[in-house]
C-alpha cells in the first residue's frame, strides 16, 4: 500500500504531461493509420524507450546539467523548429494538393490481416503466395469484372512474390521503417520541451517523493508513457477504415500542418 500510492501518483503525472496534442502524439497517429504493424511496434518502443530514459535521467539528476547549460537547449530549439516548420509545409501541401486516392498500406503476408482497398474504397480480396486468386470483393461476374480482377491479379502478383500485399493502385505511400524510426527519433529529441517537461520537470517531482518512493513514482511515470504511446500506436489502426476516404486523409494533413507549424513557430519564437 505505501508503495501504491507514489506509483499511482507518478502514473498520473506522466500521463497528464503525454496525453495532449503534440508533433510527437500526432506522427504516432500518422504512424498508426498508414504504416505496417512491425513499423508501428517499433515507433512505439522509440517513444516509450526514450521517455523512459529521460525520466530516469531527471531522476539521477542529469535535469541540473541541462539547467546549467542553457545554450544547449538553445541550439535543440533552433533545429526542432526548423525540422517542425518543414515537416508542416509539407503536410499542407499534401492538404491542398492530395497525390493519392486513397490509403497505401504495404504489410506482411502475416500481418494483422488489413483489408486490402481499391481505388474507390471497396476491399480486394488477395490469396497468400502458392494459392488461388479470389475475386474482387464487389463480385467479378461479368466480362468487365473478370478483366479487373486479372489486373488486380497481375498488379499484386510481384508483390505476393515477395511475401506483401499492398494497396491497388498505389496512392498515398507508406512510410518505410528507416524514415519512421529517424523522423520519430527527431520529433522527441529535437523537441526543447521534452527535455524541460520530463529531465527538469518529472525528474525534480520524482526526487521530491523520498528515497524509496522516487523509484516507485518513476515506475509509474514510465508505465504512463508505455500505456500511452501503445493505445495510440496500437488503438490508433483501428481508424483505418477511416482513412481510406481521401477526404479524411486532406482534414487530417490539415490538422497536422497547423500543429506542426504551431509548434514550430512557438519554439522559433522562444515560446
Amino acid at each position: 500500500m505505501t508503495a501504491l500510492l507514489p506509483l499511482l501518483s507518478g502514473l498520473g503525472t506522466g500521463l497528464a504531461l503525454i496525453v495532449a496534442i503534440g508533433v510527437q502524439n500526432t506522427y504516432l497517429l500518422r504512424l498508426a493509420v498508414s504504416a505496417r504493424l512491425r513499423v508501428v511496434a517499433v515507433a512505439v518502443v522509440v517513444c516509450a524507450v526514450s521517455d523512459g530514459v529521460l525520466i530516469l535521467a531527471g531522476v539521477l539528476g542529469v535535469g541540473v546539467v541541462v539547467e546549467r547549460f542553457p545554450v544547449a537547449i538553445v541550439v535543440i530549439r533552433f533545429v526542432g523548429a526548423a525540422f517542425l516548420l518543414t515537416y508542416g509545409v509539407l503536410a499542407a501541401r499534401r492538404a491542398l494538393r492530395p497525390s493519392g486516392d486513397t490509403m497505401r498500406v504495404e504489410q506482411d503476408a502475416h500481418d494483422d490481416g488489413a483489408p486490402v482497398l481499391d481505388a474507390g474504397g471497396r476491399q480486394v480480396t488477395i490469396a497468400p503466395a502458392g494459392g488461388h486468386r479470389a475475386p474482387v470483393h464487389a463480385g467479378a461476374t461479368s466480362g468487365a469484372g473478370r478483366d479487373a480482377a486479372d489486373a488486380v491479379a497481375a498488379t499484386t502478383r510481384p508483390a505476393e512474390a515477395a511475401g506483401r500485399t499492398r494497396t491497388v493502385p498505389p496512392g498515398r505511400p507508406a512510410p518505410t521503417m528507416r524514415a519512421a524510426v529517424l523522423t520519430m527519433l527527431v520529433f522527441t529529441w529535437a523537441n526543447p520541451h521534452v527535455y524541460l517537461d520530463t529531465l527538469v520537470f518529472l525528474g525534480s517531482v520524482a526526487n521530491q517523493q523520498g528515497v524509496d518512493d522516487r523509484w516507485w513514482w518513476t515506475i509509474g511515470a514510465v508505465a504512463a508513457s508505455c500505456l500511452w504511446f501503445g493505445a495510440l500506436g496500437f488503438g490508433g489502426r483501428l481508424l483505418r477504415p477511416l482513412f481510406a476516404k481521401p477526404l479524411t486523409w486532406r482534414v487530417f494533413d490539415g490538422l497536422v500542418a497547423l500543429v506542426m507549424l504551431g509548434f514550430g513557430a512557438a519554439l522559433a519564437l522562444g515560446a
